[in-house]
This record gives C-alpha cells, sequence and structure tokens, in this order.
C-alpha cells in the first residue's frame, strides 16, 4: 500500500494521484476547484471530541495516538472505505489540514494503515 501525505493548502502536483481528504472538516479557505478530490472520507478522521481534546497539543499526542488507534480499530466500515480506496488508487496523496506535520492524525493514520497492510501479508503467508 503505497500513498503519501500533504498538507491540503500545498500546491496540487501531478505526483499527487489520487487525492483523498481525511479530515472530518472542509479546509478553510480551500475550494472544491482548488484540491481537486477523488474522495473525502470524513468517518476516518477522529471524532470531534477527541479532536478538541487533542488541540493540537504536542505533549498529548502519545495519548492521542492511543485513543485515535482505538476509534480506527472500532471504525472498521471507514478503514475498510479508505483502503479499498487505496488499492483502487495506488498512487494516491491522504490530504490533512493541520500545521504540525509530526504530531497529527494523519501520521497516526499512516502508521495505522501501514502495520494493518503488513499484518494483512503476513496472514496470508502463514
Amino acid at each position: 500500500m503505497a500513498f503519501k501525505t500533504k498538507r491540503a493548502n500545498e500546491p496540487l502536483t501531478e505526483a499527487d494521484g489520487a487525492r483523498i481528504l481525511i479530515d472530518r472538516l472542509w479546509p478553510r479557505g480551500q475550494s472544491k476547484d482548488k484540491l481537486q478530490l477523488t474522495a473525502w472520507v470524513k468517518d476516518i478522521a477522529p471524532s470531534t471530541e477527541l479532536r478538541k481534546w487533542f488541540n493540537h497539543d504536542p505533549p498529548k499526542f502519545a495519548e492521542f495516538r492511543a485513543r485515535y488507534r482505538a476509534e480506527l480499530d472500532a471504525n472498521p466500515g471507514a478503514v475498510a472505505e479508505l483502503q479499498r480506496l487505496l488499492k483502487e488508487h495506488p498512487n494516491a496523496t491522504l490530504l490533512y489540514m493541520a500545521h504540525d506535520t509530526e504530531h497529527c492524525n494523519a501520521v497516526v493514520l499512516s502508521e495505522y494503515l501501514r502495520e494493518h497492510a503488513a499484518g494483512k501479508r503476513k496472514r496470508a503467508s502463514a
């Protein structure tokens, strides 16, 4: 499963491939034409409660990671939808709006998707 992540307000490039928005809220100041989305998977984003609790506070990131991963585990439909999109579009970019590129949902989601893809490969070869 190959994909990239980048902030939604970064310039569109041909290398982006399929552009999939992974935030619950529409990116402020961005038009549909400018974003040129392939899909918007709102339900893969952290819950409103978790997002507000975290408030992009780096010292809370470890706890945010644990809570968001638990939400992903409890939301197999959204995970499956995103995995399907990534399978359909081998060249894809997951878009998010957080300013902090190291402490955000995109980091956790990327780890989660890659771990679960690796887990499926391990189970298939067992």
